[in-house]
């Protein structure tokens, strides 16, 4: 009953999810029609990276808006894990495209510092601040949550980074507007390139760490050898493996050796561990397999690829 009641709490929370992101999506495509007609009018470089980094957003939100979609889908015998990475897929493409974009408006900011172009200054203001107070809803309707699912993060992160950009770009446009200094258009849409590539290194460096399962980078894998020692009966552990489905989700596996006990108080011993994993690392799903001392145990994090050869060197050639 818990954990029924658990799983339909999480539903809930995902549906709620999806109804602002697609409230959030309709806001930002609508707009990237008015912010792209605009900057084609003003002839402002500003206004249409800007657009273009809400295309992006569209396309985020709507990426993002299916990836939540399939999370909430039960595991199944292909998936026995669920659907859980695929925010995880979603985040990689987001941050992915954030780099091509920040790439393609360095280089057009180049041509127009060589060439700066004469800009409406007025439109550009106008149109930044109706961005910045659309921009600014669309991210709070995707704030909640973003702190704990790199999916939402990286969508928050895309919508924030507009904020800022669109403030930038009305500054700009107020200094333009007393001193006709055209090359501060190119200048702030370099400052928003930056902004796209910092942001979206961040995002990038954590899913591929993700996706090539490395262990959190706040867990300390010594400190929890040591806590997990510390539980009564726990007298070794090896073949131990660390790493997140997603950014929120978390799992494990390890050997414990222990001494030859009855399974009754070989149970006693993984609930505790999983007590302490679950509380200090915040590790919901480890999977622990006993071991008298009798057994030779390995080295602490298992090499993989060293057992692989040791099993095709045990395997009967065929002629």
């Amino acid at each position: 009953m818990e954990h029924n009641h658990e799983h339909s709490h999480l539903s809930n929370v995902a549906t709620q999810t999806i109804s602002r992101l697609a409230l959030s999506l309709g806001l930002t495509a609508l707009f990237v029609v008015l912010e792209a007609a605009a900057g084609l009018f003003a002839n402002s470089l500003a206004l249409l990276t800007d657009a273009a980094h809400n295309l992006t957003d569209v396309i985020a939100l709507g990426l993002s808006w299916y990836a939540v979609s399939l999370t909430i889908r039960p595991s199944n015998s292909q998936k026995t894990y669920g659907y859980h990475r695929a925010g995880i897929l979603v985040a990689l493409a987001n941050s992915t495209t954030l780099v091509l974009i920040s790439l393609g408006v360095f280089y057009e900011a180049y041509q127009r510092f060589m060439s700066p172009p004469e800009v409406k200054s007025g439109v550009l203001i106008v149109v930044g601040i109706i961005a910045v107070v659309v921009n600014l809803v669309t991210a709070l309707l995707v704030r909640r949550g973003s702190e704990h699912d790199l999916n939402l993060r990286s969508v928050f992160i895309h919508l924030m980074g507009d904020v800022a950009s669109t403030v930038g770009a009305v500054i700009a446009g107020v200094i333009m507007y007393f001193t006709h200094a055209n090359w501060l258009d190119p200048f702030v849409s370099v400052l928003i390139g930056f902004l796209i590539l910092y942001n979206a290194w961040g995002i990038l460096r954590e899913t591929v760490g993700i996706l090539l399962e490395s262990a959190p980078r706040d867990v300390d894998m010594q400190a929890m050898v040591a806590d997990i020692k510390q539980v009564k009966g726990v007298l070794g552990v090896h073949d131990l493996h660390v790493w997140s489905l997603a950014q929120n989700l978390r799992t494990m596996s390890a050997h414990i050796l222990t001494d030859d006990l009855p399974i009754s108080a070989g149970t006693e011993i993984q609930r505790q561990i999983n007590e302490v994993v679950f509380h200090r690392y915040h590790i919901a799903h480890a999977t622990l397999q006993l071991e008298c001392v009798d057994c030779d145990p390995n080295l602490l994090y298992c090499e993989i690829n060293e057992v692989n050869h040791q099993h095709v060197d045990a395997t009967p050639q065929s002629r």
